[in-house]
């Protein structure tokens, strides 16, 4: 059977956060081909502004500026801002996030507080703060990136997964808060697996490890599908109005393990990470 074509974003007011590159700027220049008009930030603004001038020239309206979603009122204040300048938002890609490797027992509060503050406070902060144009709108949809370690987790991902599991859960609860309420606004989680963005070579990592070479290690043997991929599989699923869109095989076949044998998902991610050399060796301490 043929798929609907994409037509239900055209004139939307459409905001991606992190959309200076990776996924962020294949769902900015897929949704520009589409019809969108967005609102773009990132928290590089060269990387973002390229962005925009990439995006240029589909007759759309775009607006780009440097945002860190870690700041409250400065991401209050740029829902206001975006609602003022284009007079109505229609959906919010809740993308920025950061990468991070590192054991509980190497890593330090403040390394575990920045992912959190980033991936889920980042989330919370501009899904709460649009929520009120979404609705207002009448056609709103709030699209957030959790990740496959938001569905099973992995040896070294304790942090990261911690944000994404409260990305997840999150975003799930407030789907169904849209629907008791009858509220006009779509919720979506999305979940990727492996993709080749800049996400992984710019992660942090704990004292002791080797950041660039676990980087390595990730895009040799995980990096499996590119950003354009990841944001065609979201634009259908939110074309779709789908709960959760699941990006890759892998992702797909890992959150069925998940959710069949729990516990063997978590002994298949320990033995994963041996085979595939990316998670520290045990013993080895700074």
């Amino acid at each position: 059977m043929a798929r609907k074509p994409l037509d239900s974003f055209k004139d939307k007011v459409v905001v991606i956060t992190g959309a200076g590159s990776g996924i962020g700027r294949a769902l900015a220049v897929r949704l520009t081909e589409l019809g969108a008009h967005l609102a773009l930030s990132d928290i590089d603004e060269k990387s973002v502004e390229e962005t925009a001038k990439i995006c240029a020239g589909h007759g759309r309206d775009i607006w780009a500026t440097r945002l860190d979603v870690t700041e409250r009122e400065a991401v209050i204040a740029y829902a206001h801002d975006v609602r003022a300048y284009f007079g109505t938002v229609h959906q919010v890609y809740n993308n920025a996030g950061i990468a991070y490797y590192g054991e509980v027992e190497r890593q330090s509060y403040k390394e575990v507080e920045r992912v959190l503050d980033v991936n889920f406070w980042g989330t919370v902060y501009m899904t709460t703060s649009f929520l009120p144009y979404l609705i207002a709108s009448r056609d709103g949809h709030v699209v957030n990136v959790s990740s496959l370690f938001g569905l099973i987790t992995y040896p070294g991902q304790s942090a990261y997964s911690a944000s994404k599991f409260a990305v997840r859960g999150f975003t799930e609860a407030l789907r169904q808060e849209m629907l008791l309420a009858r509220y006009p606004v779509r919720v979506t989680a999305v979940h990727p697996g492996g993709i080749k963005t800049a996400v992984a070579r710019n992660a942090g990592a704990a004292a002791g490890l080797d950041a660039a070479s676990i980087a390595r290690a990730f895009d040799k043997r995980l990096a499996l599908h590119s950003p354009e991929m990841a944001a065609d599989t979201i634009v259908r699923g939110v074309h779709e109005q789908r709960a959760r869109v699941l990006i890759g095989a892998e992702a797909k076949a890992l959150d069925l393990l998940g959710r069949i044998a729990p516990a063997g998902s978590q002994r298949f991610g320990a033995v994963m990470s041996r085979l595939l050399r990316i998670a520290p060796r045990p013993g080895a301490r700074p």
